[in-house]
């Protein structure tokens, strides 16, 4: 059964040459493995044009310049939180070219952005991040029958109504966790339910909840 799809161009030359010779086309197809119908729209189109190189290049012509692919990722790397359209009007006014929001996202992606929801975490201040750092140089070398008299709690406020969660933002793939694409969330401003549970090497508590209010 004929494999080759794509063939290049000193093979196409060989295949016109076979059939200059008054070869037939399905002698030739099957001696070069390729499908009959292959065969003979090379054979059509050298006929029509007098070439049997492949012609490259036509696609539609392409619009925009590397600079101008440059600016787009630029722009969307300085507010990442920016949407496709903005960065559209933003060039249609810096160059007075006109572009669809597709392009932008097209250009982009080309640029190792994609839109990705952000990481959200509590903001944590130079003290704290000290405060952490101690703790973990006192207690490296623990054992595990020191770390089985401890109880590690924790607690977590879900609200009950939709959250900011819903903004995307453009970065690259692998730096979730790179500062300026983690957003920063004090508080819950409305209705929500904490929970809260607390774990040892061999045992757990209940998990508990409360609801709170605003």
């Amino acid at each position: 059964m004929p494999s080759r799809h794509h063939i290049d161009d000193f093979m196409r030359g060989r295949i016109i040459g076979k059939i200059e010779e008054k070869r037939k086309i399905t002698d030739v197809a099957r001696e070069f493995d390729i499908a009959h119908s292959v065969v003979s729209r090379l054979w059509k189109s050298f006929k029509t044009t007098g070439m049997c190189s492949r012609r490259h290049g036509g696609g539609p012509v392409r619009s925009m310049t590397p600079a101008e692919d440059r600016y787009i990722v630029l722009s969307a790397k300085r507010n990442r939180r920016t949407t496709a359209q903005q960065v559209a009007n933003q060039f249609l006014a810096a160059s007075g070219k006109q572009i669809s929001r597709k392009t932008v996202a097209r250009r982009l992606r080309g640029g190792g952005l994609y839109l990705r929801r952000p990481v959200v975490c509590v903001p944590l201040t130079r003290h704290h991040r000290t405060a952490r750092l101690q703790w973990c140089r006192e207690h490296h070398n623990w054992t595990e029958q020191d770390w089985a008299c401890v109880l590690f709690s924790d607690e977590s406020r879900f609200s009950l109504s939709s959250d900011c969660r819903c903004q995307l933002i453009w970065r690259e793939s692998g730096t979730a966790y790179r500062p300026e694409n983690i957003q920063e969330k004090y508080r819950y401003p409305t209705c929500s339910i904490m929970v809260w549970a607390g774990i040892m090497i061999n045992s757990r508590t209940r998990l508990m909840w409360l609801q709170m209010g605003l």
